[in-house]
């Protein structure tokens, strides 16, 4: 049996692997008896490839220029204006340019390795793409709605560029999986950059609780003093937060690694082509191993916004606290003037604005989680124009991390510290009463009871307006006869803080110990 095309000869079919000719050698002849000469398969699909390629009365002889009166051959109409701007992704998308390049390179170069382009295809490939990126970053690119996406706009650009050879390029892909490997690229990218700044941010936060170890300010609960803590402990927190948002996207990077490329539209290709070669170029770990999910799956962009919305989580509660910390009423911190905004009326004011937007912006991350998750929720299986609503939701999550991030690692840098403020809302609202329950607890006394005693003695504080420490040593023993003469060393906030020197503790000599650690591990 044989294959015909176009009027062509016939040719014996056989596989791929039987031989493969030299990539610069002349087009295959074939004899009109139908037994092939010794040049390979390769060979003949190639000659089968430019065969198509060329014009003939039955279609259009420029698919890119003939966009405006039809999608393709098969339709008798254009597309409406309307629909045109409807299903365009190119105002967005096009921030994929540099990565779609990478991705075509990688491919032409697997293309020509296996025969399928020539080393003259990819020469011209490479010096068009060349082009193509210097227009793109001088401006001087055309971006044209008629063709859709980054990717048609740019083999449109190819092919004026190089001919022929551009036509070639997109032998053996689909933009299906073309996409999905742009995407995996950029996002790759980006979590490489948003690792940074974590590791960044968690530094500053590590050296300012470092010259804040012993700097004593209440810890709340329900937003009621507690206990003492130190500044420097109540920083750390965020760092440890911040901390667990790196391992998160690193990990998540480990499953944006993997290439799609090759799956075509859905059911892969016919021709024989290397995956993983095109991965090792790439930098991809892996590829992904059935065609029909790497075309549709989008659990990596979902894993990388849950991210980030965590990431922004953290900041929003962050800002929450330096917001409330800021206040006047509250008067522990002072941000530097570039993080404030004033008063169109009120000329007195200085608002602390980035945090407060940062908190506003959480919801709009959050926002974009939910709206990916609605939107694969009820996609079959495989690639659906649905999915082209992953990308603005997933840009805008990546840009608003990054720049909040940047802004917040020069603003805890920044931050002005007033101790004294702290120090004396820690004398507020009977932070020790815990530490003289404990006292009593070592002294032999079960902790309910010693509970109670300390509540009575938290009441006779508030009928009299003063604090534990105030009292006597007499008055304190009326709750209970444990208490011996050196109670009081354990109701001053430096003794309560310093007594909790374990592991993960308030004791100022524990909190340097952590902040060195951070300071250590996050060394650029």
């Amino acid at each position: 049996g044989g294959i015909k095309h176009r009027g062509m000869c016939r040719a014996k079919v056989f596989t791929w692997e039987d031989n493969r000719r030299q990539n610069d050698a002349s087009r295959p002849t074939m004899s009109t008896a139908g037994e092939p000469h010794r040049d390979s398969v390769t060979a003949i699909t190639r000659f089968i490839i430019r065969a198509m390629s060329k014009p003939t009365d039955s279609r259009p002889q420029d698919q890119f220029a003939k966009k405006a009166e039809a999608w393709s051959a098969r339709f008798s109409e254009p597309v409406s204006d309307l629909v045109k701007r409807y299903t365009a992704s190119v105002d967005f998308d096009k921030r994929l340019a540099k990565f779609d390049i990478q991705g075509s390179l990688a491919h032409a170069e697997m293309l020509q390795s296996v025969g399928i382009l020539t080393q003259t295809d990819l020469d011209d490939i490479r010096r068009g793409m060349a082009a193509i990126e210097a227009e793109i970053e001088a401006g001087r690119f055309e971006w044209l709605l008629d063709l859709e996406d980054v990717h048609l706009n740019i083999e449109r650009r190819l092919t004026e560029l190089v001919g022929d050879a551009g036509k070639r390029l997109h032998t053996g892909r689909s933009r299906n999986d073309q996409v999905a490997t742009d995407i995996r690229l950029w996002l790759r990218a980006e979590i490489d950059t948003l690792l940074d700044l974590l590791r960044q941010l968690r530094h500053a936060l590590a050296a300012l609780a470092l010259e804040h170890a012993g700097t004593i300010l209440p810890g709340f609960t329900h937003l009621q003093v507690a206990q003492p803590v130190t500044f420097g402990h109540h920083l750390l927190a965020y760092a440890e937060m911040f901390g667990r948002d790196a391992e998160r996207l690193a990990d998540c990077r480990k499953r944006v690694n993997r290439l799609p490329l090759g799956a075509a539209a859905l059911a892969g290709t016919s021709y024989p082509i290397d995956r993983e070669r095109v991965a090792r170029t790439l930098g991809f770990e892996g590829v992904c191993r059935n065609s029909l999910d790497a075309v549709s799956d989008r659990d990596f962009a979902i894993e990388f916004c849950a991210a980030g919305a965590l990431i922004m989580t953290h900041i929003s509660r962050l800002s929450e606290e330096l917001v409330l910390w800021m206040s006047p009423r509250v008067g522990f911190i002072d941000l530097a003037d570039r993080f404030c905004t004033g008063s169109s009326i009120m000329p007195q004011k200085k608002n602390p604005d980035v945090p407060e937007l940062a908190r506003g912006k959480t919801g709009r991350v959050n926002g974009h989680l939910v709206a990916l998750l609605t939107l694969m929720k009820g996609q079959p299986l495989a690639y659906n124009k649905d999915n082209q609503e992953d990308k603005e939701g997933l840009f805008d999550t990546a840009d608003t991390v990054r720049d909040t991030l940047r802004i917040f690692i020069d603003m805890v840098g920044g931050i002005q510290v007033k101790p004294e403020a702290m120090r004396a809302a820690a004398l507020q609202g009977f932070s020790t009463a815990t530490d003289l329950a404990d006292y009593l607890v070592k002294k032999g006394v079960p902790f309910r009871d010693a509970h109670e005693a300390v509540a009575l003695a938290v009441r006779k504080c508030v009928e009299r307006g003063c604090d534990l420490a105030d009292l006597s040593v007499e008055e304190l023993q009326a709750f209970h006869a444990a208490v011996g003469e050196d109670v009081h060393s354990v109701l001053t906030l430096e003794g309560s803080v310093a007594s909790r020197s374990h592991v993960g503790g308030t004791a100022p000599v524990r909190v340097r110990e952590e902040a060195q650690r951070v300071l250590d591990e996050t060394r650029a």
